[in-house]
């Protein structure tokens, strides 16, 4: 069982921001090994998700996104920094992850578009919730990304 929690930046308690900013590090920095500014700016502004679930008795950071208003980063809403944790994966956490996530980013900004910069190697799973590509492949940091919309 997980339990999601959306919040804005200023109501994370600083405990849970210290484990997403940890896990964010774990995923994007460590494991995919790509050196970039993680801590981009747009955390203030944006709403987090963040899954938690109790793993041998205590509360553990599973799943996170996190959601953009249009203007923000692009024109149109997005999400980013999607991550399941290690420990997570091959369960199912990311497909809930991404359905939390686009039902309340469409509550947030009823309306609008999302746009997302997504691993090329992701594009079938993002697919899978009506998102198309909408751009060339490129790379970034790296790792071949592509531009989907929904």
């Amino acid at each position: 069982m997980i339990d999601w929690q959306w919040l804005s930046f200023d109501h994370i308690p600083n405990s849970d921001l210290y484990e997403v900013l940890r896990q964010r590090q774990q995923v994007f920095v460590l494991e995919q090994t790509c050196l970039y500014p993680d801590i981009d700016g747009h955390d203030p502004a944006a709403h987090h998700l963040m899954g938690w679930q109790q793993v041998d008795g205590r509360r553990e950071l599973v799943a996170y996104l996190r959601c953009l208003a249009p203007g923000a980063k692009y024109t149109e809403m997005s999400l980013g920094r999607v991550l399941t944790t290690q420990s997570a994966r091959g369960g199912g956490v990311g497909r809930l992850l991404v359905a939390q996530g686009l039902a309340h980013a469409e509550r947030l900004h009823p309306g609008h578009a999302c746009r997302i910069g997504a691993q090329q190697r992701l594009e079938r799973f993002y697919a899978s919730f009506g998102f198309r590509t909408a751009s060339a492949p490129y790379d970034e940091d790296g790792i071949a990304h592509i531009d989907m919309l929904r």
